[in-house]
């Protein structure tokens, strides 16, 4: 029995291994690995965009193919929305930050009114992304669906491709759509963790590490979002 509990022992010499070399949390280093994997994803994703994009003559305009503020106005405003978009993305990490360092402090108060609003901005993103799809929908955008070839023509900037109109259609709506399947579930888990937070369950452990866990989860779809924006509405 003595034999089971030294081998339990962290070894703290210079040659065995121990904590070293991060000195992280199990769940922690979990979560990194979870996220370096998920970003693997999201560049394969994004590198076959990129190989299509600048394989095609010619490819929409994203100035020309997202210029309208669903609900207000069709045309004229270039990349206001997605701005706006970005905007409120950007808010939720700075919630959410806040959330993080009031956990460090074991303020609960504060940890509940920063993660409703991490919250209400996800959903808000949310809320934009599925207008931005259902206006994109409208003009005839959709998986394996494109516009008539005159109505193309006013998003083009020279010869227009049908094949370029298509592979644009298919991967925005599959990696905005992963994208937006990673917020909901970081509005879904920011939820259980408002939840947990109500109820005292991390001022029961001492400690609010479950917090910090999903706070470097939604900074990295923020991260990722970075990215989209890139290549989608900027490129």
């Amino acid at each position: 029995m003595n034999a089971v509990s030294q081998l339990d022992q962290v070894k703290t010499g210079p040659w065995n291994g121990g904590r070293s070399p991060w000195s992280v949390e199990y769940g922690k280093i979990m979560m990194w690995f979870f996220l370096l994997s998920d970003a693997f994803t999201f560049s394969s994703l994004l590198i076959y965009y990129g190989a299509q994009r600048f394989s095609k003559l010619t490819w929409p305009d994203p100035d020309l193919v997202f210029q309208s503020i669903p609900g207000i106005k069709d045309t004229g405003a270039p990349l206001v929305f997605v701005g706006i978009m970005t905007f409120i993305l950007i808010l939720s990490s700075v919630t959410m930050v806040m959330a993080v360092e009031a956990g460090h402090r074991r303020v609960k108060k504060e940890v509940i009114g920063w993660l409703v609003a991490t919250i209400i901005f996800g959903f808000m993103f949310l809320g934009c992304q599925a207008l931005e799809w259902s206006h994109l929908h409208h003009e005839g955008f959709w998986w394996g669906t494109i516009p008539s070839a005159e109505e193309l023509k006013h998003l083009f900037d020279g010869p227009v491709s049908l094949v370029a109109a298509q592979q644009f259609a298919n991967l925005f709506f599959t990696i905005t759509g992963f994208h937006g399947f990673h917020v909901f579930s970081g509005v879904m888990i920011n939820v259980i963790i408002l939840i947990m937070t109500i109820n005292g369950t991390f001022e029961k452990r001492g400690h609010y590490l479950m917090v910090e866990k999903v706070g470097l989860y939604w900074h990295f779809v923020d991260l990722v979002w970075v990215f989209v924006f890139t290549f989608f509405y900027l490129v």
